[in-house]
């Protein structure tokens, strides 16, 4: 099992060590440290972990970072003001804005508000755009995470038949986009595709973001495909599981990521290279 099991707690601790000695020499040659500012706005409980981890691990590489935490009372306007503080703050290379948002807030019209060039979860519209037209600039970081652990295992993507369960514009769309600029064969489907296992079960790789514990089972796996299992879901003990069975898959499949230690770490370090590479970029302007 463990030559099978994709480690992206591993990579992501190789990758960062490298983002360190980037973010060093970045300060020594321009005098320039990326700085990364997220905001979070109420209490989840889910959001202030997933906040914790990254400013400890933008610390930890060196970084420049801000964790702005508001009440989930704050009005749009008195948040879209202080969004539009830290776009014409040069020392912030990153915005994030921490989703979900209230209720009262139009999540759209936030991230309208963020400068795109400081867009480091790659949801802009103008992101957006560079993605699909071949010329990403911010990339929303679970597909970036992904593509990086495609690339350090060796998984060859060209004419290969990947299925995608899930069409979010965080995961399932933007995954579709790079897979395809790798020449890959995509399919994106959902909950409402019909016959959905046995159009998964034709998949050289799978890659599962539908937000349904356990949902993937050995009815969906092709013997000897790759599994990349996005969900982060929760157990009735409490336990985090993915939206693949792990159990019952993982011994069908050549490679699968497991929940946690898979895929999550991954997004955190993608978050910090595009804010690295956004600090980068304004060297070069």
């Amino acid at each position: 099992m463990a030559e099978k099991l994709i480690d992206g707690k591993a990579l992501a601790q190789k990758m960062q060590l490298q983002l360190a000695e980037k973010v060093k020499k970045l300060e020594i040659e321009h005098g320039i440290v990326p700085g990364l500012v997220v905001i979070l706005v109420g209490d989840n409980p889910a959001s202030q972990i997933y906040v914790r981890n990254k400013e400890r691990s933008a610390l930890t590489a060196g970084f420049k970072s801000e964790t702005v935490r508001l009440s989930d009372s704050i009005s749009e306007e008195e948040l879209l003001e202080i969004i539009a503080k830290y776009n014409q703050d040069p020392s912030y290379h990153g915005i994030l804005v921490q989703l979900p948002l209230p209720s009262h807030i139009n999540d759209k019209r936030v991230i309208l508000a963020i400068d795109p060039h400081k867009d480091v979860d790659g949801f802009h519209p103008m992101n957006t755009g560079h993605l699909w037209s071949g010329r990403p600039l911010m990339v929303p970081c679970t597909p970036a995470g992904i593509m990086e652990i495609l690339h350090e295992y060796e998984v060859d993507l060209e004419g290969k038949n990947v299925v995608i369960i899930g069409r979010s514009n965080i995961v399932g769309k933007p995954m579709a986009q790079l897979l395809l600029d790798k020449n890959a064969t995509v399919t994106l489907t959902h909950s409402r595709t019909r016959h959905l296992a046995s159009v998964c079960k034709r998949a050289d790789i799978l890659i599962v973001a539908i937000g349904q514990a356990n949902f993937v089972t050995e009815d969906f796996v092709k013997e000897g495909g790759v599994v990349i299992d996005v969900g982060m879901n929760r157990d009735d003990n409490g336990k985090l599981i993915g939206d693949v069975n792990f159990e019952r898959v993982a011994p069908l499949a050549n490679l699968i990521t497991p929940v946690p230690g898979g895929v999550g770490p991954m997004t955190i370090t993608m978050l910090l290279e595009q804010t690295y590479q956004a600090a980068l970029r304004s060297v070069e302007l």
